[in-house]
């Protein structure tokens, strides 16, 4: 049993607490930017964990699963929870010079370190019912943060975002009594051994779909996404960031978690709406971007159509496959939080998000249009940037079945996205300022200069890194894939017993 486990929950929780506490004086930031360092470290120390021990868990107050609350921490787990963490410290640094006053006084730094607990909460929970916890904890902390201000657009936003979710909600919480009802447990290492116990395999199969809805609207995956480009364009640029970076991963984890170690009894229907529900995302999501005029509406729509090659991976439901979909979450979180937080220092020193207002940041802030094109380059799936490898994984696997028509469509849709980025390239960096503006960053405060750019070099390094040195990544990728795959280890850690 390790306790690390709980860190990454309980850390975000003080840090929250604390923050609220002191949200009228300037030590509120502090705390939370010295609470997420905490969570960084708290996280690293886990993941080594994992790395030596294998799967970790943890039984709270001494109630041994499947009755009592289980954390655990696999290693898809356990990157995901490093990621939140090395996503959210940047917001947090980011935020010191974007998040006014007036905003912290109203308690920004303790929603925001409240999502982050939730979505610590939901990498490392081990029983259903929980994770339903943790999905309401993260709707009411963005919730909050997505109207923290109270303009026009951000309530309407607000409204279209939190409606839709609800409905997940609802979906998500019939899934699970009638889940319950077939297996009476909702512990999940439990679950995978109790499906195989249900006689009534259709029913099983109808709320294995309604699970695929409920998380299919948190991921933004077609239908259902219609919430994610109406509201991620109209809070502070830092929250915009953390949502696009993490908040529809969480939904391509549950997706990934309840799909490979509960309902995989009838794959050939399940992982075939989930297959061509990809492609589709990825076509619609392409070309919204395609169709916006505005720097984060279409960061936004690239949200979905990358999504897509998550989930894709999750149908093929083949080794590489799998560890194609964990390679890109990593690297989607990092390259999407890094787009919106140029578009937001394009935003300061431009005046504006709209392409049509602004110019010349080519030649006035070179330095930021060169950390522009790293993530832009990576989403797109240019070598040797992450987003090349993860694509590459995706497609092969897809090539692997023989699936000509799906790797077409994911080659077509990488090169729409470079005509998206181009878009943005000949719109706000090539020209010069439609009102004669000279975008200059050292316009800035030092403070502010260094609080802004720093998370975007740090990131954008992060993104380099991977690309340039993808074997441990790649390996690591792999292995999160076996353990998807073959759960033993997983239901053996939480209940003591051999599958």
């Amino acid at each position: 049993m390790s306790w690390l486990v709980v860190y990454p929950i309980l850390i975000p929780l003080l840090t929250a607490v604390l923050s609220y506490l002191f949200r009228k004086s300037p030590a509120g930031r502090w705390i939370s930017v010295a609470g997420t360092v905490a969570l960084l470290l708290a996280s690293v120390v886990l993941m080594a964990e994992v790395l030596e021990e294998g799967v970790v868990a943890a039984q709270m107050s001494n109630w041994q699963a499947p009755f009592g609350i289980t954390l655990v921490a696999d290693l898809l787990g356990a990157v995901m929870v490093v990621i939140t963490a090395i996503t959210g410290l940047a917001t947090v640094i980011y935020t010191l010079s974007e998040i006014p006053e007036r905003l912290e006084r109203l308690g920004f730094h303790a929603l925001l370190q409240t999502l982050l607990m939730g979505v610590c909460g939901a990498f490392v929970t081990g029983d259903l019912f929980n994770l339903y916890v943790w999905f309401e904890v993260m709707l009411i902390s963005s919730f909050g943060l997505l109207v923290l201000g109270a303009s026009r657009e951000q309530l309407d936003g607000g409204i279209k975002y939190v409606l839709l979710n609800l409905v997940s909600t609802i979906m998500f919480l019939a899934g699970t009594g009638l889940l319950y009802g077939l297996t009476g447990t909702l512990n999940m290492a439990d679950l995978h051994l109790a499906v195989r116990e249900v006689e009534n395999t259709g029913l099983l199969t109808t709320v294995a779909v309604m699970f695929m809805v409920a998380f299919g609207v948190k991921a933004a995956l077609f239908p259902l996404f219609f919430w994610l480009p109406a509201s991620y364009h109209t809070p502070p640029v830092a929250v915009s960031a953390i949502f696009a970076g993490l908040l529809t991963k969480v939904g391509v984890y549950a997706l990934i978690r309840m799909f490979t170690l509960v309902f995989d009894q009838d794959v050939g229907f399940t992982h075939t709406i989930l297959l061509w529900a990809s492609v589709v995302t990825m076509v619609t999501g392409v070309l919204g971007a395609a169709a916006m005029n505005d720097f984060r509406r279409i960061l936004s729509f690239h949200i979905i159509s990358q999504i897509g090659y998550m989930v894709l991976g999750l149908a093929l439901y083949t080794p590489l496959g799998l560890m194609g979909a964990v390679f890109y979450l990593v690297h989607h979180i990092i390259v999407k939080a890094n787009l919106f937080f140029v578009a937001g220092v394009a935003k300061r020193i431009a005046g504006s998000t709209d392409l049509a207002r602004i110019g010349g940041l080519y030649a006035h802030a070179p330095v930021l249009a060169f950390l522009f094109l790293i993530p832009a380059f990576s989403l797109a799936g240019f070598p040797p940037l992450s987003g090349f490898w993860a694509k590459y994984v995706v497609v092969k696997a897809a090539l692997d079945l023989e699936m000509w028509f799906v790797a077409g469509v994911s080659l077509a849709v990488g090169l729409l996205t470079i005509f998206s980025m181009t878009k943005i390239w000949a719109s706000a960096f090539w020209p010069a300022h439609p009102d004669g503006v000279k975008p200059r960053l050292s316009d800035l405060p030092m403070g502010d200069r260094m609080a802004l750019m720093l998370p975007i070099v740090a990131l954008a390094a992060l993104t380099c890194i991977i690309g340039l040195f993808p074997e441990s990544f790649v390996l690591f990728a792999e292995r999160a894939a076996t353990q998807l795959l073959d759960p033993t280890d997983y239901v053996t850690t939480v209940l003591g017993v051999q599958p």
